[in-house]
Order: C-alpha cells, then structure tokens, then sequence
C-alpha cells in the first residue's frame, strides 16, 4: 500500500505502481562513479563499493555523485558523457528514468574551472543576505548548464565550539543571522531550477568538545531554541527542497535513526515535504562507528524507517543488504514506497520525466565577470578590521615587507570545500583551471610604485623557525610590513582546519604567533592579515603591549580575496564586514557562545573568564558610528512584535557601510534568557556626517522561546533593547508585553524587515 502522506502526483504514483522490488531500491541509492583513493568523505577509502556501475544501474538510479566534483575534468567533455549517460538510463531501462545528479556548491560549484567564492563564514560576516542570494543564483545557473539538479548546501549548523573543524562551513553562532543568510542562498540557488540542501539536521555543531562526529548533548530547548530555526527559516521562508541529515548522536541516538527528529520534527513541526538525503556513508555508519544496527541491512531499515529517503554517495545498504532483508521477510517492501515517491516527485518537479538530453553544452563559462564581480563584492564586504591604531589605511608607502606564510599562497584563500583544496589537493601539478591572485600579488598591483620584498617566516604548520629572522630583517628594511598568517583548509589531517582537522587549542597554528610577535618587535608598523577557517585567540596581536597596528581578520575569502584586502589596506575599499562568531579569549573559554543566561557568563562565583576578546557582531571600520533616539512603544500586545527606529550618524569624514544591529533581552522568563539576542540587522551606508532613521519591524517569532511547557511562545514581561555595532550595549530602550503568552504557529513571520525611513539608503 503507498503512503498517501505524500504529496505526488498520479503519474508518479502511477510509475510507483509498475516497479518491481529492485527498481525501488535503484531509486533510493546513488553511485559515485569516480570514487578512488581520494579522501573527500570520512572514511570513504573504507567505504569503496565493491559493485560494479554497469551492475548499479540494471534497474535504474536515483543519483549520480560528483560526476564533476571528484576529479579534474574538462567540465565540456563531462557534460557529453552525463547526457549520454542519461539517454542510456532512459533507454536501457524498463522505466527510461534518468538520474539526479548533485554536487557540492559551498563555496561555488566544487569543480574545476568553476569560480571559488568565500567561505559560508565569510557570508555571515558580510551580514548581508541579498548579496549572498547572488552569489547562490551565479552558482546555480553554473550547475543547471552542466545538468546538476542538486547542490550539497546550505550548512545551516550554529557554531558552538570554534574547535570544530568544519567551523569554516558554517554561517554564524547566532541562529538569526544563520537562517537569513542561509535562505537568501536557498532562494538563489533554487531560483534557477537547483535544489538546495540543508545540513546537517540536526544539532551537528554541538558535538562534544568540538570534535567531528562525537555525541551531542544538547537538550530539548537548546535544539527548538538555536539548531531548529534556521532550517525552519529555510523550509518556511525559502522552500528548500532537500534536507540532509547529521551524522551526530543527541542524547544516544543517531539522527539517521531517529524518527523523532526526521520524522515529528522535520516533517511534522516544521512542515518539510521533499526528500531526505543521507550524509555520505552515513547510513552504514548506524552499523559501523555507532553500533546501532547488526548489519547493513538493519542499517537501512532503521534509516529509512527514520525518514531517510536516499543512500549517498552510493549503494552500501538501500540495495543489495536492505532487498535480502525484504525478500526474506524480516522487512516488507511497502518501506520503501514513501521513499520512492519523494524521490520520484523531486524527479518529475524537475523535469527529468521529460527530458530527452540531445543537447549538451558546447563551451561553458564557470568563472567569467559575473562570478569574479560577486567574490570581489562578498570578500570585501565579508573583511572585519578588528583593531587599527591609524596605520591603515596605508596610502602610498614606499617599502612594503609582505611576510607570513599565507602571503604567497592561494590555496590560503579557500576553505575546504573549495575545488582547489577538496580535490586538487590530490592531483599535484594539475592547474587550478581559474585565475587566484594571491595576496603578495594583489599588493604587488595594489602598489606599483612601491619597493615589495617578500619572506615567508614560516610554514603554517611545523616547528621550523628557521625563516623568522629574515622576515624580522625585511620588516626592518620597510615602512610597513603586512603580515599574512592563519590556516590551510583540508579534510581529515591534512591541513589545519575543514572537516575532520578539529584542535585542541585555539592558538594560531605552527610558530606563526613567534613570527607576528617578532616581525612587530622590528618596530616598523605592521598591519596583520588574518586568513582562517575559524576564529583563533589573537588577544595578545589585539590588547597585547605589543601588538601589530592593524589586525584584518578574513575567513577564506575565495578568488577575488586578494584583491579585496589589497584594497583594504590601500583605502580603495572600506571595510564592513562583522564577527559572525565571538572572538575567544582561549580554547579553554569553548564552548562559549554569546547567547548564554547570565551565569553562563563571568561572574563573582567562578574565577574563569570566557568573556570574548571581541564580541559577536564587532567590526572597525575607517569612520565611526554613534546611534541616538532608539524609540519603541512602551507597551505591546505578545502577539504584536516590535516596530522600532534609531537614529545613525556618521561621526567621520570618510563614507562607510555601517552593520546596525538590534539586541534584546528579555529580563524575567520561565527559563533562562539569553543575556543578548539578535532580533535584527542592517547594512546602511552614510557618507561622512550624515545621518539615517532606521526602522526595524520585528515579529512576534524573534522574541519568543520554549517555555517550560515545551511550547515556544512570546510571555508577558519586561525586553530591554538596545542598537550597536555589536552585541554590546549603545542606544536603549525597553518594551513592556502585555496579554496571555503568544504561541508561535507556522503562519507567524520569521523574517525582520528595516527600512531607511530617511537619510541614506540601505547598503548590499
């Protein structure tokens, strides 16, 4: 009998109704054609398939993996093979249904000669969504050319512990500022006929001590109150398509066997309708690293009784194991209908029921003016000045020192899931296919007239210091030294951050600190450039008593990166960008996040310290801003939201991009309040002394949180605001809600809106 939950169509309720057993289980499992000796999934040198593609695919196939994506391939030539692979699949099989075919689009399609884009922490520093859902529409019309019908992405994790190493994928800490990002690049992406991802459901992020893969403890609110929204946001506001599941535990139970998350939560409290995805492997991971299932087969039948429509990146356990399982009567065949009609659904939605794949693309374009215009804008909007005594911006020095070991490297500007460092890694010597400027040559072009020497110091990794006094000597030589420190991205210890390279401490890697701190020992003014995949404790370069001028944090800023910190550091640019993450002051500070209740803050009853060195939000800029006349009703219905203005000025002489942020907390709950929460935000620029009025219209779903009844809701009671550059305190104000408590519902917006009601206009 077909689950008639799902919403499908009567022909694919009709093709349903024609497939045999295997033809089923063909449409639940992907292929990974290409799948060699590179590891570019976890344990995917273990998890190989044995079974051949000819063999795979007899009774059809429901995706194929990373035919672009795995290896360096002419993408023209690819796109000739793939639609005569289609027209084969609808040729030489009973039902003729061609496959979906996804790729991973984190920082850009991930394929060679496509444009890399700054990372997704890169994205929430922009703070800025309409540039982001550019940026998702540029890479979807790349992927929709080569006929890629799904994209890996959004990461919709809330960091928690900067330790993890997949902190570069993520958005932010702050669920807001995660969800509005992350659904502008649904809307753009999907806006060209690519299905969007969302991952990892859920609480991936939480995982204990920072560590990839390990339990998360989070408990019933923590997960309603930060990891569900911004998937919410996602379903409700941006229609995602696809979701894809964690890999993590929470509270002993794996999400791709838990039918309460992926199932009541998902489908039921947020009102997902599409497929499941699993994360690659993960469904054999149930049996093989958690333990939780005997065998493959029980392995697929827990995920998919779960809620998990699709095995990727291949057919470890949907095929062969889960049809044994059924064919002997341990399982019925009905387990997979639901499954196959959300696929097949998908399918026809698509239009690959339709498609007849006679013409490939002839020439394609991945990295042409459009592409290379976006990553310029979001890596320049995305730079966050953390500290600057005047130095910068350096107009017209004559002698630049450019030390560090990122300064020459353009694999620096990427994080892991970049092309160059997710698959060229493993094919030494083969080009990158698209132009990386690095930054010794963005400043070489930045500075024509200017006498450039240049030193490394030091590897990003490694004890060899070898290399530091001549870095000293070269600064000592100029009138500025840039220092370019921080990660390399890889995957599973190769590198210094990205997936599986989690750490134990937050110092910058190698001997990197000895160099900025005897480069600046030199006494010749040094502006250091930051480039990570997670936010290191730089305290000492920022408070120390010495310290460099200027301090220019940028999370892998893509191609066009080079050229936006150039262009910082000459003035051409100026810098807007803000901390989509807490600055830490130590590992031993994590986790720490800056919505914590009071006493998960310093306190006269604990003698450690997790305040951050900079807090969420924080960023410099080569003016100033001051906020005035905050003004909000003093009383409001629960259900009623919030309307407020303030007033922002431009205090200095240089136009600027200010990022206004308005804050609340709620002073007395049921539970625990954060002692600071994002409620809304805005990019505004102002040229030098004007003056702007911002409205924020705030709804009701801001403010509320899960009481002690479980339900989450606006309560009657005392919300302190107040506007700033940052989570800190400037201009105040409170509102007072009156009435019963205001369950929140689906129909109840999730989105803030601002408006510039006079002055300036708002900025992207």
């Amino acid at each position: 009998m077909t689950d008639t939950t799902v919403h499908a169509s009567a022909r694919v309720r009709e093709l349903l109704a024609q497939m045999t057993l295997e033809e089923k289980a063909a449409q639940l499992v992907g292929y990974w054609v290409d799948q060699g000796g590179e590891v570019v999934a976890p344990l995917a040198d273990e998890m190989a398939t044995s079974t051949k593609y000819a063999d795979a695919t007899v009774h059809g196939l429901g995706h194929l993996t990373r035919v672009y994506g795995t290896r360096p391939v002419d993408p023209v030539e690819r796109a000739e093979w793939l639609w005569r692979e289609q027209r084969r699949l609808q040729t030489e099989t009973r039902l003729g249904i061609p496959a979906i075919v996804h790729e991973e689009c984190l920082t850009g399609l991930a394929a060679w000669q496509a444009a890399t884009y700054p990372t997704p922490l890169a994205w929430g520093a922009s703070f800025d969504p309409d540039l982001v859902a550019e940026v998702g529409a540029a890479i979807g019309e790349s992927m929709r050319e080569l006929g890629i019908h799904q994209g890996l992405a959004p990461v919709l994790d809330v960091i928690r512990d900067p330790r993890w190493g997949r902190v570069d994928e993520c958005i932010g800490e702050d669920p807001y500022l995660v969800g509005s990002i992350g659904t502008s690049y649904v809307r753009g992406l999907q806006s060209t006929g690519v299905d969007a991802t969302l991952k990892h459901f859920v609480g991936y992020s939480g995982s204990q001590a920072g560590r990839n893969h390990a339990p998360v403890h989070a408990g019933p609110r923590e997960l309603a109150d930060v990891f569900l929204p911004p998937f919410e946001m996602a379903i409700r506001d941006g229609d995602a398509r696809s979701v894809m599941n964690s890999y993590a535990e929470i509270d002993g139970e794996p999400v791709g066997a838990s039918a309460h998350h992926l199932d009541e939560v998902l489908r039921g409290r947020l009102g997902f309708e599409g497929p499941v995805v699993s994360d690659y492997f993960s469904v054999a991971f149930l049996q093989t690293t958690h333990g939780v299932a005997a065998d493959l087969g029980e392995a697929a039948e827990l995920a998919l009784r779960a809620g998990i429509d699709v095995e990727l990146p291949t057919l470890d356990a949907f095929a062969g194991p889960l049809l044994d399982r059924i064919r002997s009567g341990v399982a019925p065949e009905g387990i997979l209908d639901r499954a196959v009609l959300r696929v097949l659904a998908q399918k026809e939605r698509l239009g690959l029921l339709d498609e007849d794949f006679s013409q490939p693309p002839t020439s394609v374009d991945l990295d042409g003016p459009r592409h290379r215009d976006l990553a310029r804008r979001l890596a320049a909007e995305s730079a966050v000045l953390l500290s600057n005594d005047g130095t910068l911006p350096a107009a017209a020095p004559a002698r630049i020192a450019v030390v560090g070991p990122n300064a020459d490297s353009s694999e620096a500007l990427m994080g892991c899931y970049s092309f160059v460092n997710h698959v060229l890694a493993h094919h030494p010597g083969t080009p990158a296919g698209i132009e990386l400027p690095t930054v010794l040559d963005a400043l070489r072009a930045e500075y024509p007239a200017a006498g450039i020497e240049a030193v490394r110091g030091c590897h990003v990794e490694g004890d060899d210091d070898s290399g530091i006094a001549d870095a000293v000597a070269a600064a000592s030589r100029a009138d500025l030294a840039i220092v370019v420190v921080g990660d390399r991205a890889g995957l599973f210890g190769r590198g210094t951050v990205g997936e599986g390279n989690d750490v134990d401490d937050l110092e910058l890697p190698g001997v990197q600190r000895r160099l900025v701190e005897e480069v600046v020992s030199s006494g010749t003014p040094v502006v250091l450039l930051i480039l990570s995949g997670r936010p290191y404790a730089i305290g000492w370069a920022l408070d120390g008593a010495v310290r460099p001028a200027s301090v220019v944090q940028s999370f892998f800023p893509g191609e066009e990166g080079a050229d936006a910190l150039a262009g910082i550091v000459s003035g051409r640019i100026v810098p807007s960008g803000r901390l989509p993450v807490s600055l830490p002051r130590s590992a031993g500070a994590q986790p720490f996040t800056y919505l914590h209740p009071r006493l998960g803050g310093p306190s006269d009853i604990t003698s450690a310290d997790p305040t951050p060195v900079r807090p969420f939000g924080f960023g410099l800029t080569y003016s100033t801003f001051a906020y005035e006349d905050l003004r909000v009703a003093s009383h409001a219905a629960t259900g009623d939201g919030i309307t407020a203005t303030v007033t922002v000025r431009n205090t200095g002489a240089v136009a600027a991009t200010d990022v206004v942020q308005l804050y609340g907390h709620d002073v007395v709950g049921t539970t625990t309040r954060p002692v600071a929460q994002l409620l809304a935000y805005q990019r505004v620029l102002l040229g030098g002394g004007e003056t702007a009025t911002v409205e924020f219209r705030v709804p009701p779903t801001r403010l509320a949180y899960t009481g002690r009844d479980g339900v989450r809701a606006v309560e009657p009671g005392r919300v302190d605001l107040w506007v700033g550059s940052s989570a800190e305190r400037h201009a105040t104000g409170s509102i007072e809600f009156t009435g019963e408590a205001y369950a929140i519902g689906p129909e109840d917006a999730r989105l803030a809106t601002a408006s510039v009601l006079e002055g300036a206009s708002l900025s992207s």
